[in-house]
């Protein structure tokens, strides 16, 4: 829960309203409840006050659709009023999930339709709103972020348009490249990552671990997310190791440059424990032949840690590799959508975010330092104390 001192001192910038696009339909849900589980004590007394009206709610989600026409053009469409409110947008641009009927035809959404209703919905809001803020987890084209030749600024351009459009505050967790925040220096840009949700699913799933640098090494598949792992290691005190992806830069193949081998940096990881962390599983190809490599290398257990979970090309090349002992554990957060069949996969755990999130927007939605929120370094090293002294915790 959030830090009840602080919000008790502070007062909520305007009514808060969560508008959740069908794409994010599950997490808002979930962060909606923990919303109204953490408002129902405070600020108790002064309820009354005009200040804290439509403060403690039963339900923050705003009534709103995106319907669409046989041609396949759509709107936004809310049905309540959000004047005055501090609206939050949460939009999945990852969700493949949803479809629609155009002409007859049944398409599949892309992150592309998913933009487009964003822009609907802040369309839609025309101005009235107090406050707009974004939640988009896996962040609108967030691999297209520089230009190596003739190439489109994707996602400087999205973040340019939406701020034109009158939003505030970008939220986003795990950026492929958080300079890209530079394309709107003027607006907020926060960007969060999943360490603790990820040691605590790690901890609770697996209760034999012994994390220290004798028995544990933190691995990065790549030179892109080595900070990622420096920083996790840092905190677990552990120590580091990284692969080096060698590509053949003549070809492009499904939008990038083939990967020819696999190069290790680091120490002897002998019978250590290994811990893979990234910020995306796509295809998986990269993961499983780096989890291969470490177990080649007569490496312990493998754990998969990554914040996005696409699996573009499906499961099989998991359930494979998991079968030939390549790894032992896949976890990603549910801030993107993730296949239901996962879910019966013995190798797989969700690292749930609906909490967090919920924190941050309710720290966002009284003004608090998100400081509270954005180094959960202590958090992480008071619950791997206890379980190192095996205490009797619910982790």
């Amino acid at each position: 829960m959030p830090d009840v001192a602080l919000l008790q001192s502070a007062i909520p910038v305007a009514p808060l309203k969560l508008l959740v696009l069908n794409s994010c339909e599950n997490l808002g849900k979930n962060v909606n409840r923990y919303l109204v589980e953490f408002r129902k004590n405070i600020h108790s007394d002064i309820k009354n006050n005009p200040a804290f009206q439509g403060y403690s709610e039963e339900n923050y989600i705003v009534d709103a659709a995106c319907p669409r026409f046989g041609s396949g053009e759509s709107k936004g469409l809310i049905n309540e009023s959000i004047r005055g409110k501090d609206v939050f947008i949460m939009v999945d641009v990852c969700n493949h999930a949803l479809t629609y009927k155009a002409n007859g035809f049944i398409n599949h959404y892309s992150p592309d339709d998913h933009y487009q209703d964003l822009k609907r919905m802040i369309a839609a809001i025309a101005g009235k709103a107090h406050r707009i803020n974004v939640i988009m987890p896996f962040l609108y084209e967030g691999r297209q972020h520089r230009r190596s030749g003739r190439e489109s600024l994707d996602c400087a351009y999205a973040l340019t348009e939406l701020a034109h459009m009158g939003v505030t505050n970008f939220v986003t967790f795990d950026a492929h490249d958080p300079r890209v925040a530079n394309a709107t220096p003027l607006n907020g840009f926060d960007n969060f990552t999943p360490p603790y949700q990820f040691i605590r699913s790690l901890l609770h799933y697996d209760k034999d671990l012994i994390i220290d640098k004798n028995h544990t090494v933190v691995i990065s598949p790549d030179e892109g997310a080595l900070d990622r792992a420096v920083y996790f290691s840092s905190v677990l005190g552990v120590d580091t190791g990284m692969f080096y992806k060698r590509r053949d830069y003549s070809r492009i193949v499904n939008g990038k440059n083939p990967i020819v081998a696999h190069e290790f940096l680091g120490d002897n990881i002998d019978g250590k424990d290994v811990i893979i962390i990234d910020d995306m599983i796509a295809s998986g190809g990269s993961m499983i032949d780096t989890a291969k490599q470490l177990k080649e290398m007569n490496c312990g257990r493998v754990f998969i840690l990554s914040t996005f979970g696409l699996f573009t090309e499906g499961l099989e090349k998991f359930d494979n590799a998991y079968e030939k002992c390549y790894f032992d554990r896949v976890i990603c957060t549910n801030l993107t959508y993730l296949p239901p069949e996962i879910y019966d996969r013995p190798y797989f755990v969700e690292a749930d975010m609906s909490k967090f999130l919920a924190s941050i927007i309710d720290f966002m939605n009284h003004d608090i330092s998100m400081n509270n929120v954005l180094t959960p370094t202590e958090k992480i090293q008071k619950i791997l104390a206890l379980y190192n002294a095996r205490e009797d915790i619910d982790l």
